[in-house]
Parts: C-alpha cells; structure tokens; sequence
C-alpha cells in the first residue's frame, strides 16, 4: 500500500486567547472608512479587540493609551506618511507588531517597510480572510517572541541561582566559617532570595534558635521597609552594575540605612520552643515547609483586618503545609497565629526549616509584601534549595566553634599542667613525706623517748662523773632526734594561712584539670553543678588546692575500672558546701569514723596521711569535712566553708 506523505509540516496556530492577552487590541488606521469598519466588524468576529483611527495622530492617542499589540498601518494617510511614522511606532512601542496596508506594490517599498521594521506586508487589493491570516500569523510570531524572552529570563534566573549556589559551596568548602563568615554567608542567601535575579522575593527574615535552644530569635532580614520604598535598592545596585559578591559587601554597608525597618520586624520575632502550635516552631521541628495565604481558609479565632494599600479584607490567614511524595495542590488548611501576621503585615508568605540530620537551627520567611504576586510551589521549592544551603553553613559553623571549644579546652588543659605541676609534686611529696612519718612516728619515736627518759633517770642516780659526761651525750642526742621527728610531723601539717579571696568554681575547675590525664586513663568522666553567681571564699590558695586534690585523686583511684566523678557546689545559710560524689565501691560505714585518722588507709599502698591533711585544712579554714555513702553508690565527700 502506498500513502500519500505531505512535504509540509502542518502549522500549528496558537489559539486566539492566547493571542491577545491583558487587554491587547488592534489598531486598524486607514483613511478611507469604507475598509476600517468592515475591517472591524470582521476581526471581531472572530474574537479580536479592534480600536480605529483614521489619521496617524489618533493612532498615536490610541498607542499612548492602550495596549496595541498589532497595528494595521495604511501608507497613506492625511496627516503624514504611513512609511515615515512606522520608525517612530517601531521605536516607541518596540512590542508592538506592524503590518502595512497600501497600493503600492513596488519591491523597493516592501523592502524598506521590512527594513524600517514591519512585520509583514500587504497590497491593496486585498480579501478580509487574507488580512485575518497575516495579522494572525504577525501576533503568533510576537507572542513567540515574549515566549522566548520569557525562557531567556528564567535561563539566566536558574543560571544565576546555580551561580549563587556554586559560590556559596566553594566558600563553605575554603575554609571553616567563623561567625563573621556565617553572617556573611547567610546575608548572601537571604540576598540570592529577594535579588530579581534569584527568586524573586520582596522580603525575606532569618530566625534561629539561641544558643541553649529555649527560644527562637530573629536574626536578619532583607528587603524594603515599606511599600513606598520597593525597588529603590535593588534600582541602585542595577545602576552600578555589581556582581553577587558586591552586592553582598553593599548590601552589608547600607543594611542600617535600607534594612533597618525589616531587621526591626524581624528582631520582634521571639518564640518559645515549647509553642508547638506556632508555625514556625512546627516548621522547623516537623521539618517540614509551609505556606500561608488568605484565599482558602480562616484561622480558628477570626482577624479582621487590613492588609496594605489594597483595601482587601479578610477574617485570618490559611495555611498551606508542602507534603512529600503529594500532589501539588493537595494542601492541608491549618491555624497561623495572629501575632505572627500582625508582626510581618503581611498574611502570604512562605516558611522554610534550617536543619541539619543531628538538631534543628530556624527558619527563613519569604514574602511578596509589595507585588502581592502569588508564591508558586516552584518557588517554595527552590527557597528550599537555598535554605539547604544555609543549613549546612550553620551546621559547618557549629563544627568549627565546637572544634574551636575543644582546642581551647585542651590549651587550657596544657597551660595549667605546666603552671601547676609542681602542685602535683608537691602533693606526691606530701604523700611520701606522709609515709615516711608514719613509720618514724611508730617505730623511731617510742624507743627513742624510752632511751631519753632512761638516760634521764641514770642520771639523777649516777654520782661518778664520767658515766654523766655519757648520759649527757645520751640524752642531748636523743632530744635532736625527738625534735627532728617533731619538725617532720609538723611539715607534713598545714604551714601559715594566706587569706585571699578565692573564687570556688574556677579554682575547683582548675585543679579538675590536673588531673584529666589521670581520669582519661582510668575511663573516668567528671561533671560540675555550679551555682550563679559563682560564690568567693576567704583562704589560702595553695592549701585550698591541696584539699580538693586529694579528694579528686582519692575519688579517681577509687574508680579503677572508670565512672564518673561529680562536683556540686551550693550555698546556704552563709555557707559554701562543696559535694564531691564518686561511683567507686565507697568506704564499709564501720571505717567512716577511722578514715580521717592519721595513717588509716585501706589502699594496699598509701599512708593514710591524705584525708588527715584535708581535715586540717578545712578546719583550719573555719569549715567541716565530713564522708558518708552515696545513695547511687560510691562515697560522698562533703566540704563545708564560710563564706565571707
């Protein structure tokens, strides 16, 4: 079988309603009546808005006050010549489509009626059906050229997005982002949001979660302050012709003389977390995108209100959530609090949650609050592109500030070993030193006092002189030795007070340090409860620090197999009360009284010597020591100071 093939692409004709769009007509300008009115009564008929004239002035009155999309120009005409005013419509109205109408049918005016800018061309004679065609085809040809201009736009709007995003990445990606870097990053985004070139916003406000998590705060904004000053911003940077990044650094200039209505707004926006019902809580919780509008639904109690200049009123705001994997358009009508509407001034707008997988950071609200143009899902969608981005800048910041915390920890950490490791010496002298007392103590001093009263007695009896010459020796050796014995005893005590004010948690902190290579070793972690204001005592530094050393050792060697160790300190009653709390296997309660004692140990090595000094100290000190079992396990050391 053999079928007939055409050689022609059939030609597919855009419908009259898209033709004429916004109240577009056409213009028919010809002298002669007898063809305008037929002309007209034609092109009606078929669904296209006509306006007449018979001169090149009233076409001029119709261009300057209507919309004319196409104009069918007779050549001649009373008032001038048709080919002379085509330059002047052709440069006025660059969008408006022309054909010409004339007797004429030489190639030479057909050529320069297409070079001055005509469309198309016809001769008189000719039939209605055949104008119709032409002026058809010329208003297809012009809506394609809008068309295209349209695409061309969003190509350099995805172009500059993508652009936007890009720099954004390579600048999270150079280098960590310190505070001034976020502020700079996140000033950014919310630019590539309202600038004409991204998407399009009038205002766009930042909040985010302080840093202990209780409150959500506005951060910044962008935007015009009033509906007044729309457009003058963004006017001025398109007349000095900035990049992105410039625009940036100006905006960051003049945000105090351009933003400072916006970044008033949005520092008004403090919201508690636990308003869950709020939707920017519920937004940045649920994770979820929402947008609000006035057209479909009412908040439970109704506003009555009016919104802007444009005399429109309404009873609330509804709220339109973005659901994965649902349909467009399938949108649940929600409640939006009034506060929040009364705040922005304005009810259509869209909200978009900061996040990272591992917490939540805030939220970014856009609006149109001076076009009033309608927010597509197109456009929530690529707002959440660009809240991605902020999210992962915070997030990166987080990082670096923790790491930050971290190296400074450890610094601190290094910086008080090294001015206080003699401490630490000290505290292993004392304990040796301890030690060594005991035993001189129990096996030195009772035989060297039974040999001195010995002697002492000899002498009173002996009457020959050279065995008191010996006896002498004896007991003047013997006091040496009895008042080394004493010297040692006593250096092992507390010297002189130095009364100094002490602040408590600082200086408990820092001996805590000391000893964090020992706790990691032991798999031991340590937490402290300090109360607000920190509370200052009256002592000695040096000594202070040897109580709370001992006791954090005492403490860590008690945890072998690791725990945790914790410091609370209160106030009350004028009292300071220190509690250092273990989760070790504590001390049996029939050795609580005997534990304070001087050389009582239940450690295989030790003297015995550590809670005696500590003891001392406090009491010397105007304060209590005192032990007992915790009631999670381990032992509870409490110290008691005054406070001043």
């Amino acid at each position: 079988m053999v079928e007939a093939v055409s050689g022609l692409h059939q030609h597919v004709s855009i419908s009259l309603g898209q033709l004429l769009q916004n109240g577009e007509i056409v213009a028919i300008v010809d002298d002669d009546a007898a063809i305008r009115e037929p002309l007209r009564v034609y092109f009606e008929e078929h669904g296209l808005a006509v306006a007449e004239c018979a001169s090149a002035t009233e076409l001029m009155q119709v261009l300057a006050s209507r919309n004319v999309a196409l104009v069918l120009l007779d050549i001649g005409l009373p008032d001038t010549d048709g080919l002379s005013l085509l330059p002047q419509i052709v440069g006025q109205y660059p969008d408006a489509a022309v054909v010409m109408l004339t007797g004429v049918s030489e190639l030479r005016v057909v050529l320069d009626c297409m070079r001055k800018g005509a469309t198309d061309y016809l001769s008189k004679p000719v039939q209605f059906e055949e104008i119709f065609h032409v002026a058809r085809k010329a208003l297809e040809k012009r809506r394609l050229v809008f068309e295209n201009r349209k695409y061309q736009e969003e190509l350099e709007e995805a172009h500059f997005r993508i652009q936007l995003l890009h720099q954004l990445s390579v600048k999270m990606n150079s280098v960590y982002l310190s505070t001034v870097e976020l502020d700079q990053i996140l000033r950014a985004v919310l630019v590539g949001i309202t600038s004409r070139e991204g998407l399009g916003f009038n205002r766009a406000f930042l909040a985010m979660f302080d840093g202990d998590g209780r409150f959500l705060r506005g951060k910044m904004a962008i935007g015009p302050g009033s509906r007044e000053e729309a457009g003058r911003v963004w006017e001025e940077i398109e007349e000095r012709d900035l990049n992105f990044l410039e625009i940036v650094d100006n905006l960051k200039e003049t945000t105090t003389s351009h933003d400072a209505a916006v970044n008033a707004i949005v520092k008004n926006l403090v919201i508690s977390v636990e308003e869950t019902g709020n939707i920017l809580i519920n937004s940045v919780l649920s994770r979820r995108s929402f947008r609000v509008s006035p057209e479909n639904g009412w908040v439970p109690n109704p506003i009555e209100r009016r919104i802007g200049n444009g005399n429109r009123r309404y009873n609330g705001a509804a709220l339109h959530e973005r659901r994965e994997n649902a349909e467009v358009g399938a949108l649940a009508v929600l409640g939006v609090p009034r506060d929040l509407i009364n705040i922005l001034d304005e009810d259509s707008f869209v909200v978009v949650p900061l996040y990272s997988p591992g917490r939540a950071f805030g939220v970014i609200i856009a609006d149109n609050y001076v076009t009033r143009r309608f927010i597509e899902d197109g456009h929530v969608g690529a707002l959440e592109l660009f809240a991605s981005q902020a999210s992962l800048a915070i997030e990166q910041s987080h990082l670096y500030n923790e790491m930050q915390q971290k190296v400074a920890e450890l610094e601190a950490v290094n910086q008080e070993l090294d001015r206080n490791k003699d401490l630490l010496v000290e505290a292993e002298r004392y304990s040796a030193l301890g030690h060594m007392a005991a035993q001189l103590v129990h096996i030195v001093r009772n035989p060297i006092t039974s040999i001195g009263g010995v002697s002492r007695i000899l002498k009173k009896k002996n009457v020959d002189a050279e065995w008191e010459k010996y006896l002498n020796v004896i007991i003047h050796e013997t006091e040496r030795v009895e008042s080394t014995l004493e010297d040692l005893f006593d250096f092992v005590g507390q010297g002189e007070i130095h009364q100094e004010e002490l602040p408590l948690c600082a200086l408990i902190r820092k001996t805590a340090l000391l000893l964090q290579s020992s706790m990691a070793k032991h798999g031991v972690t340590w937490e402290m409860e300090c109360p607000s204001p920190e509370p200052v005592v009256q002592g000695d530094l040096h000594q202070i620090r040897l109580v709370f050393l001992h006791l954090f050792k005492n403490a860590v060697e008690a945890m072998g197999d690791g725990g945790r160790l914790t410091i609370v300190v209160a106030t009350q009653e004028g009292q300071v009360i220190v509690s250092v709390i273990d989760t070790g296997p504590g001390i049996p309660e029939s050795y609580l009284d005997k534990a304070k004692d001087p050389f009582f140990t239940t450690k295989t090595y030790g003297t015995g010597m550590g809670l005696t000094l500590v003891e001392r100290i406090v009491r010397a000190h105007g304060g209590s020591f005192s032990l007992k079992p915790h009631l999670g396990g381990g032992l509870e050391v409490r110290v008691v100071l005054p406070l001043p």
